[in-house]
């Protein structure tokens, strides 16, 4: 099997490993505090890849420009075949075109994975794309400028066109991209994200001196995520204005500032004296948050996966969220979903999760029961399936 440029290489073997000399390439960028999601996701399988293919070579690009207070990228240098590489170049840039591209040839890459729909579109070797949603393209009205939703197109579709598979984080997003982007059809493979490790029940006991540092009510109910419209935040203060119950809302997740309808709803509402907005909170502190919460609530109109339910869930946190797009697909029968408009189903909802103990009991098993059939060994294995799948074509 001839693998790119160079004859050397040979076929890949039926086990676990490529051939040794095979070097792959991760954009590793997004391991940025800007990109929260991307980069937990990005992190973890560059975490987890090395370990799960020790004969393959891998090099991380990182910018050591972008702020990053989340994640130990020096631990990533253990690992004796992952390589990180300081690069300056900007994510969502021109630069990148011409730059990583010639970084990958000048390195010999076999495969680059681009964990973000803004990747090179013209390398000497395959690549790999990851691809998490097409909210641009499925709620344009919501972006803050019209012309948002035709870049996204564009770029969304060289994407597509220039990668030789696709990644999409969950069956929704596969249907989606299926549907939306031509030339997509049957090289879209799917591969779920995971909770880390870390996101699991505590004692009580150790929560209520965490809660008190982070100046948390006793009683919360919480939701996670950032406060753009497709979230559905709006709807969930008309919620709480409606819900009979001494437990404050906790709204946690950076916020972007174009988007200030929701503290705008909850003056309106008279509400904003029984809710918190914590804003973005430290990356340690997640856990905390999450057992701490009485009940976790996420009324999103589409996700892409919805990392944030499953981290609650593996937390032991009783979850209500929506019925839409990928959430059904990762809470199974672990969660109570409902249609996002679904407003008296929803007051309702989250009034018997609160008040009734065995419901509750109920989900703080099945919960963390679900989040463990999810992990990132599992998103690395079946990542590195798809670069084996293209590296023998």
């Amino acid at each position: 099997m001839p693998v790119g440029h160079s004859p050397s290489r040979g076929h890949t073997s039926e086990g676990a490993h490529l051939e040794a000399t095979v070097r792959i390439g991760i954009d590793g960028r997004y391991i940025a505090d800007h990109f929260p999601g991307i980069g937990r996701y990005t992190y973890n399988l560059a975490a987890k890849l090395p370990e799960f293919a020790p004969d393959t070579d891998f090099v991380l690009f990182r910018n050591p420009r972008l702020l990053n207070t989340r994640y130990d990228l020096e631990r990533l240098a253990l690992n004796p075949n992952l390589r990180l590489l300081p690069v300056d170049v900007p994510t969502r840039s021109l630069k990148e075109q011409y730059q990583l591209r010639s970084l990958a040839k000048a390195l010999s890459l076999d495969l680059l994975h681009s964990p973000y729909y803004i990747k090179p579109y013209w390398l000497h070797c395959p690549s790999v794309v990851t691809m998490y949603d097409l909210i641009p393209m499925i709620y344009p009205q919501q972006l803050p400028h019209r012309w948002s939703a035709w870049i996204f197109r564009v770029t969304a579709s060289l994407a597509v066109h220039s990668a030789s598979q696709i990644i999409a984080i969950s069956e929704s997003t596969k249907r989606d991209v299926t549907r939306l982007l031509s030339g997509s059809q049957g090289r879209t493979t799917v591969v779920h994200l995971a909770a880390d490790e870390r996101f699991r029940p505590l004692d009580r006991a150790q929560l209520d001196k965490a809660l008190q540092r982070l100046g948390l009510p006793r009683k919360y109910v919480l939701y996670m995520g950032i406060n753009k419209p497709h979230k559905n935040l709006v709807f969930l203060l008309q919620l709480f204005a409606e819900l009979n119950t001494d437990a404050k809302l906790v709204l946690a997740g950076k916020q972007d500032p174009r988007y200030s309808q929701v503290r705008e709803e909850a003056r309106r509402l008279r509400v904003d004296d029984r809710v918190v907005f914590l804003g973005e909170v430290a990356d340690s502190d997640l856990p905390t948050l999450y057992n701490g919460a009485e009940l976790f609530v996420f009324p999103s109109l589409y996700e892409g996966f919805g990392l944030p339910v499953l981290e609650a869930m593996a937390c032991g946190t009783p979850v209500v969220c929506s019925s839409a797009s990928s959430l059904p697909e990762i809470v199974g029968d672990a969660a109570v979903t409902l249609d996002p408009r679904d407003r008296g189903g929803w007051v309702a909802a989250m009034t018997e999760v609160l008040e009734n103990e065995e419901l509750r009991a109920d989900l703080r098993t099945k919960g963390p029961a679900r989040a463990a059939g999810f992990s990132w060994e599992d998103t690395a294995r079946e990542t590195f399936g798809v670069y084996r799948s293209v590296l023998s074509r």
